[in-house]
């Protein structure tokens, strides 16, 4: 974050950078679509493509004007990360799917090489502070389906998700910034501004209780454990006692926060009479339950991976080679042959799976370059705004290392942009670095490659929204061709098509839909029926 003091020199390009994350993160909070066959993928669609527009358009803001390229350690391992990526995909199985996910990587990256910009410019705090914002504005949308707004922008089985879909997304993003928060809160600049993020944090609290996510819930007890010691470090020096005194009251503001939510009515349907109380006894429960399954799964993408060692199965492609290797007593299987989620319950089995043990082991050196610049940034000759930063960054890897054995988060829209542009922000300059000269003619090459990746990644998703819309404005097969056409890589409309023609005995018609829903999930036992029902 490098200063409190906003540089008065940072170039207009990189202020524009820094305005254009700063509306993403609230845009790629606030989005979704009212279409409800959908499910998740109503919230995923419209967030991937804020994601991606924000993505592009900040990075080609700081990198067209640039000089040359600093590329730290952190810097090289993740680039590597996205090389393989890139190589896996070319032969996965869904190239649909793995185009995507490849994309989300791309983008996420993209916001921490940005953010990184924007903090050496001495902007990082006012980076900070509206991703922290972001994340009180996600819980706000969870406490009030939780207190009773309804609005076709929430999903009614997930709740309270709010405009994530799901109130474990709402979780992460909550716990994810809860560093960050803490952060701007001991660094406000006035005691108005402290008592606006205290009020900030208590409703990030109250959504984190109302949620009962046990990784969200786990993550913030180990990340308090390690800010302790962390916190001792950093509060040391000038104004040290001004800025415990605020930490105790940002522990009574989450206390009020979790009592409110404990004691107000709310209309959420638990089944069972002590929820709060249930979810905190199974924290560590992994005997039954979701974590015995959790337990399961691993074990089974764990020999997968070791079937696909090198370059995985493909990013985005776990749901499509799973069922080949899952036990009988699975529970992430279901009666129709699929996965009942996209990615298995941790991004690091996701990642270790989809893309091989190289990639994963650079992803995994990326994290410790960056755990070794955030204790570098504990040092005691640097300023104590700096090193409350270097305190936040280290939090925040613990936070997204806990969740994401867990669950799903860096494979997500808005963690791709939110955490990954807090990890930019939060995170001091690398020591050991490779400087790579930008003349324009390499400058252009790299804007233009830019534009098309980008536009790649933003057409896919507008028409991915754009055959949801079509897809649930009629029935009629001739409105159905025209979503399946927007988006090929739909596997839910090629099966609605193929079945609608069998049906009506035309096979002629639903062979290519069933064939192309069979390509996209070959063990998919509808498309199989389907694909066999028309070869008599």
């Amino acid at each position: 974050m490098r200063s409190a003091v906003t540089s008065p020199k940072a170039p207009v390009r990189v202020r524009l950078g820094l305005l254009i994350l700063q509306v993403g993160a609230l845009l790629v909070v606030l989005a979704a679509l009212p279409y409800k066959q959908f499910d998740l993928d109503r919230f995923f669609v419209p967030k991937e493509l804020v994601l991606h527009a924000a993505a592009l358009l900040a990075t080609l803001t700081v990198l067209v004007a640039a000089r040359q390229l600093i590329l730290a350690r952190v810097d090289q391992f993740l680039a590597g990360f996205l090389a393989i990526g890139v190589l896996s995909a070319l032969f996965a199985t869904n190239w649909w799917l793995a185009e995507r996910a490849v994309a989300i990587s791309f983008s996420g990256a993209a916001c921490f090489w940005t953010a990184r910009a924007i903090a050496r410019a001495g902007l990082g705090r006012r980076l900070v502070t509206v991703l922290a914002f972001a994340a009180v504005l996600g819980a706000i949308t969870a406490l009030l389906q939780a207190y009773g707004v309804r609005t076709e922008y929430v999903s009614l089985n997930r709740a309270p998700g709010g405009t994530f879909g799901n109130r474990n997304f709402m979780a992460h993003l909550g716990v994810i910034a809860a560093p960050a928060l803490v952060l701007v809160a001991l660094t406000a600049p006035s005691r108005a501004s402290f008592t606006r993020w205290s009020v900030g944090i208590a409703i990030v609290a109250a959504a984190l209780f109302l949620s009962r996510s046990r990784a969200a819930w786990l993550a913030l007890i180990a990340c308090a454990v390690v800010s302790l010691p962390l916190g001792i470090i950093a509060l040391r020096g000038a104004g040290a006692g001004l800025r415990w005194s605020r930490a105790f009251l940002l522990v009574f503001a989450a206390a009020i926060g979790v009592a409110a939510a404990l004691v107000l009515p709310n209309t959420l349907d638990w089944n069972s009479d002590s929820p709060y109380l249930d979810t905190a006894k199974s924290v560590v429960n992994y005997k039954e339950g979701s974590g015995h399954g959790r337990l399961v799964q691993y074990g089974n993408t764990l020999r997968m991976s070791s079937h696909h060692p090198l370059l995985g199965v493909g990013p985005g492609n776990w749901p499509v080679i799973y069922p080949k290797f899952a036990s009988r007593d699975d529970p992430s299987l279901g009666a129709d042959g699929m996965t009942s989620n996209p990615w298995p319950s941790s991004d690091w089995m996701t990642f270790l799976s989809e893309r091989g043990f190289v990639a994963f082991a650079l992803l995994g050196l990326a994290l410790v370059a960056l755990v070794a610049d955030g204790l570098r940034g504990l040092g005691a000759d640097r300023a104590s705004e700096d090193r409350l930063a270097a305190a936040a960054l280290l939090g925040t890897i613990i936070v997204l290392l806990v969740v994401g054995s867990f669950d799903a988060v860096l494979l997500l829209p808005v963690n791709a942009l939110i955490a990954w542009s807090l990890l930019g922000a939060l995170s001091p300059p690398g020591r050991e670095r490779v400087v790579i000269a930008l003349p324009v003619v390499r400058r252009i090459g790299a804007v233009l490659l830019l534009l098309v990746l980008g536009a790649v990644a933003i057409a896919r998703s507008a028409t991915q929204a754009a055959a949801m819309q079509v897809f649930s404005s009629s029935s009629r097969a001739t409105v159905l061709e025209r979503a399946a056409k927007l988006d090929p890589g739909s596997y839910r409309i090629h099966i609605r098509l193929a079945a609608a023609y069998a049906g009506r005995g035309s096979c002629t018609k639903a062979r290519p839909h069933a064939n192309a829903a069979r390509a996209l999930f070959p063990e998919a036992r509808a498309a199989r029926a389907l694909v066999a029902a028309c070869r008599q």
